[in-house]
């Protein structure tokens, strides 16, 4: 009946709901639990007396839960694709462009490698026939003639070096025009990942925004199935105890007829059993008589077995005798082989004498190899160092520029406010500008591990639970205090008192056995105070990792258990032996193999640490850079920048007017200047002697009623 369950599931899950078979983990694991679901509801039909395979024909619809989960799950998978396209979109632009730029510089590299080459000929050709032409000059015996010559081969030489000059320079050109392609693929670079940076931290706040929003889909699917769950259950609750009852009265009707068929039936054995007793006391008395005579029989055989006896003693002696003459050929034979012992044995002191060579010779490629790594870690030293000195120099050079852009920015809030407002200006807080150099992030000082235990057992002595730290959120100045601790105090102590219950292998009897009189609280902080100094375990960050790991711990042990489960065959064990205690945080029995791999994970991580920081590697602590450049990008709030705006509006409105002002001063000049000559022209024509005979044109006089008027 299982295994044709395990099929038909295998079946129904194949044709409407996850598979066994799928590439996705969380379907696999919906279609185990959907499986296991499955047995335990046939378990339950066949303990009530219904037929477990009456859901062969009638196919079950799936569960509101069952599909907001799918739903969510699909909805969930398509955004963090469709974000991943879009981040990863980016880097296959990048990749494209570096594509092509490798193309056009390999074409480029081509044909400078082809001019090289073309330019070496030349010049080779060039320089044969000015050699060829200082061998002729033995030949030329009149002065002009050698004179000529000379000029010839010095235009010739002039020639060839102005050709090299000019290649020279043309390669000084294609440097250049490379360093400045280099600058404006490192600006497009920059821009790539703002852009990716700014697609990433919206991909996560749509993730998160999902993720919140299909929890609260699936938690009310959940409940609304929950509620019906319940509700069936109920009934079928009613109607089973009803058929219950039923059945255990008319059992109770049938017992009593069968009680007074047992008693009948008692009394007719009686009877029989006396009759058969007599029959076999007949026959046992027959059995006797028969048995004396089997006695007699044996004695006659003994005799028969002790003359054997007497004749295999002696083959017995006859065959010592061959095993003596035996004994003596493996005496020689073990001779022989002791002889092959001692040729293996010089065979090995051979093989030793070899392994020692190969050894030898791997110290020394061990020792080399050591070397290579001692300079490797001093190459990796040196330029550690110089990017660092890179990375500082080009902050402080950002750095000042910065200073300066903020010092102008200041100045001319200052004399908006008080030369063009007329109010009074105060100065922003200006404490940033006091750094120079790269920011250098203060350790602050951690509380021991023995601290937070005394602080976790002291709180919880009276029964209350207050979080763990110092309870302030906001410092005197406004500034944001430390963080809260990852855990809360009562996981934090419970984990505690685990470890200090099932860790007292690692105590001393002696101090076992001082702790005894003492109480409860003040034995466990010593006995952590111990504990801690043996599993190293210094500062309260270790015990907030020991925390975490265990609840993980729990976790993976909890997923082996399901996945067991699912694994098993048997509808039983699924049902009942399998329920995992939830209300703990980490089993007792556990302790130790949690311990365990707590241990060699912090090993390997404070190995790793201790080789970073001998090679010098430590990696800088960034996270304040962007609040401090974010500061002086801020230093104008954007109050400030308002005014500003609505001050160089004023300011055109206002240069407008005075620009309109101006071209009207300049025509009322022109104007003015006209008034005057047209006095002046009115003045001699009033002061001239012929001023009566003369006819003053209608235009002249219009120009004249002007002037007056």
């Amino acid at each position: 009946m299982s295994l044709n369950l395990d099929l038909n599931d295998d079946e129904e899950n194949k044709n409407t709901g996850p598979s066994l078979n799928s590439e996705d983990q969380q379907e696999r694991i919906q279609a185990r639990r959907l499986r296991i679901a499955a047995r335990i509801e046939a378990k339950r039909r066949e303990a009530l007396g219904e037929d477990p395979n009456v859901h062969k024909d009638k196919k079950e619809e799936p569960r509101k839960s069952h599909k907001q989960i799918e739903h969510s799950r699909q909805r969930l998978t398509k955004l963090l694709r469709d974000g991943t396209e879009l981040v990863t979109n980016v880097q296959i632009a990048a990749d494209a462009r570096e594509t092509q730029r490798r193309a056009e510089e390999e074409e480029l590299r081509r044909l400078r490698i082809e001019k090289l080459d073309n330019e070496a000929k030349t010049s080779l050709d060039k320089f044969e026939e000015i050699t060829k032409k200082w061998l002729s000059t033995g030949t030329k015996k009149i002065p002009q003639e050698q004179w000529e010559l000379l000029n010839s081969q010095q235009q010739q030489c002039g020639q060839l070096i102005e050709d090299k000059n000019k290649l020279i320079g043309e390669l000084q050109q294609e440097l250049k025009r490379k360093d400045d392609h280099y600058v404006k693929d490192l600006k497009k670079q920059a821009e790539d990942i703002d852009i990716l940076i700014e697609r990433m931290e919206e991909q996560i706040k749509n993730l998160m925004k999902t993720y919140r929003e299909e929890l609260l889909e699936i938690e009310r699917a959940f409940e609304s199935e929950r509620r019906e769950l319940l509700n069936s259950s109920r009934n079928k609750w009613e109607k089973g105890m009803q058929a219950r009852r039923d059945k255990e009265l008319e059992d109770l009707m049938n017992r009593m007829k069968k009680v007074e068929e047992y008693e009948n039936q008692l009394n007719q054995l009686r009877v029989q059993d006396g009759e058969e007793y007599n029959l076999i006391k007949i026959k046992l008395e027959n059995d006797v008589q028969l048995l004396q005579q089997q006695l007699q029989q044996m004695k006659a055989t003994y005799q028969l077995n002790q003359e054997k006896l007497e004749y295999n003693y002696q083959v017995l002696k006859k065959r010592d005798e061959e095993n003596t003459v035996t004994k003596s050929q493996q005496k020689r034979r073990i001779t022989r082989l002791q002889d092959a012992l001692n040729n293996l044995r010089i065979k090995l002191d051979k093989q030793i004498k070899q392994c020692k060579a190969d050894n030898q010779a791997l110290t020394d490629d061990l020792k080399r190899i050591v070397d290579q790594y001692k300079e490797l870690q001093k190459k990796m030293r040196h330029f550690a160092i110089v990017d660092e000195k890179k990375f500082t120099d080009i902050w402080l050079m950002n750095e000042e520029e910065m200073k300066e852009l903020v010092i102008r920015a200041l100045d001319s809030d200052r004399i908006i406010h008080e030369q063009q407002l007329g109010l009074p200006w105060k100065a922003p807080d200006l404490s940033f500008m006091d750094n120079v150099g790269p920011l250098v992030r203060q350790e602050k000082v951690k509380k021991t591990a023995s601290m937070l235990a005394q602080e976790v057992m002291a709180s919880s002595a009276d029964g209350s639970m207050p979080p763990l730290g110092d309870g302030q959120n906001i410092s005197d100045g406004g500034s944001q205090a430390e963080p809260s601790p990852p855990f809360s105090a009562r996981t934090v102590k419970q984990i505690l008192e685990l470890l200090s219950d099932e860790s007292g292998f690692l105590l001393e009897s002696k101090l076992i056995h001082l702790l005894s009189p003492l109480e409860k609280n003040e034995s466990s902080l010593i006995k952590l105070d111990s504990i801690f100094g043996a599993l190293g375990i210094e500062v309260e960050d270790d015990v907030y990792k020991l925390v975490e790991f265990f609840l993980k711990y729990k976790e993976q042990t909890l997923t082996q258990e399901e996945d067991r489960d699912s694994n098993d065959s048997s509808p039983d064990s699924d049902a009942g032996e399998s329920q995992p205690q939830t209300s703990a945080l980490i089993h007792p029995n556990d302790v130790i193999r949690a311990l365990r791999a707590f241990l060699l994970e912090c090993r390997v991580s404070r190995e790793k640490l201790a080789l970073s920081r001998l090679a010098g590697l430590e990696e800088r602590d960034a996270s304040e850079d962007a609040a401090y450049w974010s500061a002086a990008a801020h230093i104008i709030p954007e109050s400030r920048l308002k005014v500003w705006e609505a001050l160089e509006s004023a300011l055109q409105k206002y240069y407008d007017v005075l620009s309109s002002r101006s071209q009207l001063i300049k025509e009322t000049s022109g104007l003015r200047q006209q008034n005057t000559e047209l006095r002046m022209l009115l003045h001699q024509y009033l002061k001239s002697k012929v001023n009566t005979e003369l006819e003053i044109p209608p235009t002249q006089m219009l120009r004249v009623e002007f002037s007056k008027n």
